[in-house]
């Protein structure tokens, strides 16, 4: 196994991801799409999550395909970023067919990034308005930290950030992620700077510290965001043919992703939530190996893009928390 090219999710041939962002609001959008519907499942594993249309995606439902995955801070207003991207997408005639009308199928999640220091008292919610642009700006090249949906993202000790990595497997399958890393626990050891995601980590993606223990099996860092103020939201994503239940399985699978990166996760104050798509360009190599392959690569590619996520992070006037880079 070893990185794709562009080390991003979008070395999954097909896949764009589009990013915008408001200085003064200290937030932004960040959108994934491909050129045709995807397959997609999602498993939530946090206490306080914060979605749209995710309850579609179950096995059992009717609609078969997404046509965008929306990434958003914002808290609940940031789901106001999908009908951006709804409406964008609806004019450029995407979306499930009813009739003569064109319904996109957008699912999203946010992060809650409310008390970073942005100005938040606005008008009009300006979320729609950052997914159209997040949706214009879809690229296969897009910039990692304080960008898109993690541009006000904090930690509990470093300043958060847009994270993505992508590794392909030796049958030749690939597998990338895509998070918003605004965890209420710590992604550095403690007392210093090594990623608990080190053991994953690929060419010296995010420093090439490592990880050296013991560690005190008893230290839990201390609360320093309360209910509702924490999440880690990702996408991961292949070009293996995969259905909602492989996909599912997938995204719950990546969720060790999570706790191999952040500690602790999966509490009752973050909204943790993992999407699983496929372009289903490539067949499983074999059907019985291949899915067991899948599982923990999505989780290593995962806890690697938190990690690079917060690597990346970069200064901005008002900021409340030290970037790892600059520390």
């Amino acid at each position: 196994m070893q990185p794709g090219s562009l080390n991003l999710i979008t070395d999954v041939d097909g896949l764009l991801v589009g990013n915008a962002r408001d200085d003064a609001l200290r937030s932004g959008t960040t959108v994934l799409l491909a050129d045709r519907p995807l397959t997609c499942g999602v498993s939530v594993m946090g206490g306080a999550p914060g979605t749209r249309e995710t309850e579609l995606l179950a096995p059992d439902k009717t609609v078969q395909g997404i046509d965008a995955l929306v990434l958003s801070g914002g808290s609940a207003f940031g789901l106001a970023a999908c009908d951006g991207v709804s409406e964008g997408l609806r004019r450029l005639g995407r979306g499930f067919p009813v009739g003569p009308v064109r319904v996109p199928i957008v699912p999203g999640a946010i992060v809650f990034d409310l008390l970073n220091g942005g100005d938040k008292e606005w008008d009009q919610n300006p979320y729609p308005a950052l997914g159209r642009r997040a949706l214009e700006a879809a690229s296969a090249r897009f910039a990692l930290g304080s960008e898109g949906g993690g541009t006000g993202a904090l930690t509990h000790r470093w300043k958060g950030g847009l994270g993505s990595a992508s590794a392909v497997l030796d049958c030749g399958v690939t597998v990338g992620a895509l998070v918003v890393v605004n965890a209420l626990g710590s992604v550095t050891a403690p007392g210093g700077r090594q990623f608990w995601a080190a053991p994953w980590e690929m060419e010296q993606e995010f420093g090439g510290l490592g990880l050296a223990g013991p560690f005190d099996a008893a230290h839990e860092p201390p609360m320093t965001k309360q209910l509702g103020e924490a999440t880690t939201i990702a996408i991961v994503a292949t070009d293996a043919a995969l259905d909602k239940a492989a996909l599912t399985r997938m995204a719950t699978a990546a969720q060790d992703g999570m706790a191999r990166a952040i500690v602790p996760s999966h509490t009752p104050y973050d909204g943790d939530l993992v999407f699983a798509v496929s372009t289903g360009a490539r067949p499983l190599p074999d059907p019985v190996l291949t899915p067991f392959q899948l599982g923990h690569a999505a989780a290593s590619v995962l806890a690697r893009a938190i990690a690079r996520g917060v690597h990346a992070a970069i200064p901005r006037p008002g900021d409340l928390q030290p970037c790892w880079s600059r520390k």
